[in-house]
């Protein structure tokens, strides 16, 4: 089984994926974001850095891809490969951060790999608005994301919103973690295992 976590920065992704992981004892794939080459350069000067940067998230997610078809055991994945193009690249493209040319040699590589995947069984949607997304950036004190514009957040809740909402690839959960504190609140970790355990079940019968 593949499970994915989708969602914008900040909204608690990595860290539900590993409870998940630990709860279900699935397999857990990351983002690959400490050892990014491109992610601090990104921030600080997104015209230049933003088609590279793509480009690497975009290679690194199809390798996981790659792994979790390859694995007999069932896989929780921190962030999906159709966030990469749908969310982030259209929105630095329509930002005018990537050029026409550079956007279409990205959608021209993104339309090559995406016939090799298969979606993942599960989506899981944390919903975040502004407010709780700044929230948990500050919370982990990541240097560079102190570069991070409130509009760039914005942009990308409006992507994630047009995409979610016609998404049809698969089982979708949709969890509004807004007013949630799963980490440190037992209930509402509870609540969101419920609303998981209905859906993985669901994938069984």
């Amino acid at each position: 089984m593949h499970v994915a976590i989708a969602g914008n920065i900040g909204s608690g992704k990595t860290t539900l994926a590993k409870m998940l992981g630990k709860n279900y004892r699935w397999d857990v794939q990351l983002e690959s974001v400490d050892d990014n080459p491109y992610l601090k350069d990104f921030y600080e000067d997104m015209t230049r850095w933003s088609f590279h940067l793509q480009v690497y998230f975009l290679n690194s997610r199809f390798n996981q891809v790659a792994r979790i078809r390859e694995s007999e055991g069932s896989t929780i994945q921190d962030r999906t490969i159709y966030e990469d193009c749908y969310i982030f690249a259209a929105n630095l493209y329509k930002s005018g951060y990537i050029s026409q040319r550079d956007y279409n040699n990205y959608l021209d590589l993104f339309k090559s790999m995406i016939k090799h995947v298969q979606p993942p069984d599960l989506l899981i949607y944390l919903k975040a608005d502004i407010p709780k997304l700044v929230a948990n950036i500050q919370k982990r004190g990541r240097d560079y994301e102190e570069l991070i514009r409130l509009e760039y957040l914005k942009n990308l809740n409006k992507h994630y919103e047009e995409w979610i909402g016609s998404y049809d690839l698969g089982k979708l959960l949709i969890i509004d973690v807004n007013h949630l504190d799963f980490v440190n609140n037992v209930e509402d970790y509870a609540y969101v295992l419920e609303k998981v355990d209905l859906e993985v079940n669901g994938l069984f019968s």
